[in-house]
């Protein structure tokens, strides 16, 4: 987007819902999708004289995302109640972190456009989710579900490090991926597990920073992008027109394509925090710290600059490949066997084994297909020894009986044929009977050639060598 000559900048507060077994504060299921409020108690409602106890999962999963953000981690703190009414927070306060999180003075590392961003951390904390508000034509009113009450939570807030929509939604994807990397959040948006509070403000470059508006719960990525290019927009019309921006919050309307205004922004001291009086002091001993560090994996922002650089793979089809860590453990399988090229190995997953996945439901494992098994295919089609289209019909035949590549290339008969005595006589067959295409290619149609080929492909029941047929047709055709 053309920001006029403006300097756009951004900060993310990004929500993500931890997938433990129970609740934060209570033993309540925290599961999606169940009958509405079945799945709350005196303990997550509020009720008076009830007593919290904190699910150490959750502080084990939050320092986990620390480490993966290069964060300090605060071995000795604190949980605060943030104070504030609304309908589907029963208790009128969140148990949240105010002035000493767990995880502070991080980064993250982005790739963008093939440029590596730095965008820094300010902050991780961990805090309780509040109910959902139901809206609906089928009544009137609004109905209010308390079973999303007390779901444990981590708040990332970022520096207004970010300068447009696209940087914005790069983070978003690469924090969405380590999430599900380090296995503490399963990150489907579509059931609100992450959701982001979006900060801009624009400024002439030179000039101080401009006031911050804030936009709250969006919850696609997509929904971001379009929430920051409107309201980068509407700061700049107001400004241009000699205006001012107020500090407000408003709700993004990802229906409508606008945001409308919720009210003037609070500060801290409007919410009135203070130390939670029902919860100890978290402190985490130095060997608690260092067991939970070892278990973090290699990242997948680290991962997609590695295949970039080890294995020559376009930044495309390195981000497409760590996006999901099946894909990534199944192309490293494949290329440690030292038998095929990376780049091919890259696109028989992101194509044929993609299609099949997203077609049948199931995962890599479950198609029955080993890294060996492939390999042997993909070495067949290196080695001329099949073509690619024959390579196809041979990995659905694999799939179906189990055998190997190689056997099914020598029971059916189709090794490719690279003879040239043999391939010639086939090309002159298809250049025999397709004069009009001749005419066509000479008479400057160059497509006419890609169909001459797929001619003789048909005539060599796909055993020809393309390679060799097509140099031979453009002797003929150029002669």
């Amino acid at each position: 987007m053309d920001y006029k000559g403006y300097e756009v900048i951004i900060g993310l507060e990004v929500h993500a819902e931890l997938n433990t077994k129970t609740k934060i504060y209570c033993s309540c299921k925290n599961e999606f999708g169940l009958e509405v409020n079945s799945q709350c108690c005196p303990v997550c409602m509020g009720m008076p004289g009830t007593l919290p106890t904190l699910n150490g999962k959750v502080v084990e999963y939050a320092v986990k995302m620390g480490y993966a953000l290069g964060c300090t981690i605060n071995p000795v703190c604190k949980q605060d109640r943030k104070n504030y009414f609304y309908p589907d927070l029963p208790k009128a306060y969140q148990i949240s972190q105010y002035d000493i999180p767990l995880c502070e003075h991080g980064h993250l590392d982005i790739l963008v456009d093939g440029e590596e961003r730095r965008i820094g951390i300010t902050r991780i904390h961990i805090e309780e989710d509040a109910g959902k508000l139901i809206h609906d034509d089928s009544f009137s009113g609004t109905l209010v579900d308390f079973n999303r009450c007390g779901v444990p939570l981590i708040e990332i807030v970022s520096e207004p490090d970010l300068r447009s929509s696209k940087e914005a939604k790069v983070y978003l994807d690469t924090i969405r991926s380590i999430l599900i990397y380090l296995g503490i959040s399963d990150g489907k948006m579509q059931e609100g597990s992450i959701r982001c509070d979006i900060n801009v403000s624009v400024h002439k470059p030179g000039e101080p920073f401009g006031t911050r508006v804030e936009m709250k719960n969006v919850n696609t990525f997509s929904g971001a992008v379009r929430a920051i290019d409107y309201e980068a927009a509407r700061q700049i019309e107001v400004l241009e027109a000699g205006g001012t921006i107020s500090q407000e919050t408003r709700r993004w309307d990802d229906a409508k394509g606008e945001n409308v205004l919720l009210r003037s922004k609070e500060d801290a001291q409007d919410y009135r925090y203070f130390p939670e009086p029902d919860l100890s002091t978290i402190v985490l001993e130095e060997s608690e710290l260092a067991a939970i560090k070892a278990t973090i994996p290699e990242l997948p922002n680290k991962k997609l600059v590695r295949y970039m650089k080890d294995f020559g793979l376009p930044e495309e089809d390195a981000h497409l490949l760590v996006d999901q860590q099946e894909k990534a453990a199944f192309f490293e399988e494949l290329t440690a066997l030292n038998k095929v090229k990376p780049k091919n190995a890259s696109n028989w997953i992101l194509g044929d084994i993609s299609r099949l996945t997203n077609e049948t439901g199931k995962t890599i494992a479950e198609l029955g297909i080993s890294a060996p098994a492939l390999a042997d295919l993909i070495a067949l089609t290196e080695g001329n020894k099949i073509s690619s289209s024959v390579a196809k019909s041979v990995f659905e035949e694999m799939l179906k009986t189990g055998k190997t590549a190689g056997e099914i290339v020598k029971e059916k008969g189709l090794e490719q044929v690279s003879d040239t005595d043999a391939l010639q006589a086939i090309v002159d067959q298809v250049v025999a009977a397709n004069q009009k295409s001749i005419d066509d290619y000479r008479g400057g149609k160059t497509n006419a050639l890609g169909f001459l080929v797929g001619q003789c492909m048909k005539v060599s029941k796909g055993k020809g060598n393309p390679a060799i047929m097509r140099e031979m047709l453009l002797k003929i055709l150029e002669g």
